[in-house]
């Protein structure tokens, strides 16, 4: 890092290093937020809501106990991060980018969306399928004390409390070069994690939307499942690229089309989920949160819903 910061002005560690002391400069305690005079009365109750989130994680769902998500800093944009995500052009592999402490990940982090932009479009001349993904949440995994973000704020308060669930989760167990196991951990522990705080506070028709969201949100997931699996057909084909091109075009089309049909069908806006070219690294990051989450649902229900034996059995799992 040092020989980085002096010799490579431009180099990505020196993009990390500014971006994080951003984050580190701005933030504040909550209830030092709480309690000054121009803190207006829509954020102080996003705040109070997640001090009582963060102290149900730990009463209720045994996540840590420390300074994470005990400050609060205002960043002044949607997003914290933007990743970057590529593919080749017919594979369903993805490029991955390797550092110290979180090992190998299947994208790349970027704090401005400028050099996210660059990045995808030199991966993109080398022949890469690319997406760049604007992320509201930021993680260092407990190694430093990461606060609630402005960004975050934009949510109504299920998808906020479920990803203080979702990042705490990732200093329960994280897996080093596995991005897909540790991304479906933590959000199999949002998902019921979510549930559980619905459930105490007798909130049922948030329950109700909430499992609703969840029942659309793996229909489309299965569709990109079955989508991926005949585009690994495509590729492995014994025909030239302009054939593979053509066919692989096809069935993103047909993608495509199904899931504006469930949407629309649900009444749902396809923009969310249809943002930007779909492409091998656009489905990549579309499953990247869930390819194994039917394995750990399963692993919970096993449990009987304990979630120390949930932990214990997901640490089997990552042979820890």
């Amino acid at each position: 890092m040092v020989l980085c910061l002096a010799a490579l002005p431009g180099c990505y560690y020196l993009q990390a290093a500014r971006g994080q002391w951003e984050l580190t400069r701005k933030r504040e305690p909550i209830e030092r937020v709480l309690a000054a005079e121009d803190t207006s009365p829509a954020l102080a109750a996003r705040l109070r809501l997640v001090q009582e989130a963060r102290q149900f994680a730990i009463d209720e769902l045994g996540l840590p106990d420390n300074d994470t998500y005990r400050t609060f800093a205002d960043i002044e944009r949607d997003y914290v991060v933007w990743n970057v995500f590529a593919v080749p052009e017919f594979s369903m592999r993805a490029k991955t980018w390797c550092f110290p402490i979180v090992g190998c990940i299947s994208y790349r982090g970027y704090f401005a969306r400028d050099d996210a932009e660059r990045k995808a479009q030199r991966l993109a001349r080398q022949g890469y399928d690319v997406a760049v993904s604007g992320v509201a949440a930021y993680s260092t995994l407990g190694k430093l004390r990461d606060p609630v973000l402005s960004s975050m704020m934009k949510w109504d308060d299920v998808q906020l409390v479920g990803v203080l669930f979702h990042e705490l989760a990732h200093q329960v167990l994280y897996v080093k070069d596995d991005t897909a196991f540790n991304e479906s951990f933590a959000t199999a522990v949002e998902e019921f994690g979510v549930l559980r705080w619905l459930r105490s506070r007798g909130m049922q028709r948030e329950m109700d939307e909430y499992l609703d969201r969840r029942r659309l949100r793996q229909v489309l997931m299965d569709l990109v499942a079955v989508a991926r699996d005949e585009l690994e057909v495509i590729y492995a084909a014994d025909i030239n690229e302009d054939d593979k091109r053509a066919a692989k075009s096809m069935r993103l089309e047909v993608l495509r089309s199904a899931v504006v049909d469930r949407l629309e069908e649900a009444g749902r806006d396809p923009g969310g989920w249809l943002t930007g070219e779909l492409n091998n690294a656009r489905l990549l990051s579309m499953t990247l949160y869930e390819g194994r989450l039917p394995e750990f649902r399963a692993v919970f229900a096993g449990c009987d819903e304990d979630v120390a034996c949930f932990y214990a059995e997901a640490r089997r799992l990552a042979g820890r």
